[in-house]
């Protein structure tokens, strides 16, 4: 591992844009259950899926759109950036892909550790149930990391797309 690659990564403005929005997205759920006391969130009940076993909770839907931002999307930029950084040079399209995944592999395994340690503590939610995730939704959540690495490019492929229609009606509204 390079100090100064790492560093690097850490000075990147896209790093911490990933990182503490990927949170805040992360965050605002469970905020919501916290504040309702509800394990059922308002909007997103109704996409509710059935549990299958105690692998694929029944909030799936959430579970993928929480997942593609962080832990998956924001440690994919992290290991893209920090791939960068160690070559000195913008990334191939193959190897971005393949930093990407392991940024975001390794970032899924840290937050599943703390997950893990949140549920051996038992810390209990305003429902009275434990406010971290059962192990056995890891693996749900690696696979869910290995497919985000593509959220960079679709959440830059949407700005694309609104920041040309936003220049289309400017334009318009000058004639």
């Amino acid at each position: 591992m390079s100090l100064k690659a790492f560093a690097s990564m850490l000075k990147n403005r896209r790093f911490w844009l990933w990182e503490i929005g990927g949170a805040i997205i992360y965050a605002i759920p469970a905020a919501i259950r916290l504040a309702t006391g509800n394990v059922v969130l308002p909007v997103l009940s109704l996409f509710e899926t059935p549990w299958v076993g105690y692998f694929i909770p029944g909030n799936l839907v959430e579970k993928i759109l929480v997942n593609a931002f962080f832990p998956g999307g924001a440690g994919g930029v992290a290991g893209e950036l920090y791939r960068s950084n160690l070559k000195g040079k913008p990334l191939a399209r193959r190897e971005k892909y393949l930093a990407r995944l392991y940024g975001a592999l390794l970032q899924t395994a840290v937050w599943s550790l703390i997950q893990l340690l949140g549920g051996v503590l038992n810390i209990a939610g305003s429902w009275g149930g434990n406010l971290f995730e059962y192990p056995s939704v890891f693996p749900l959540n690696f696979l869910l990391a290995s497919l985000s690495i593509f959220t960079p490019d679709i959440i830059s492929f949407i700005k694309n797309k609104l920041t040309a229609a936003s220049q289309r009606i400017k334009h318009r509204k000058q004639r």
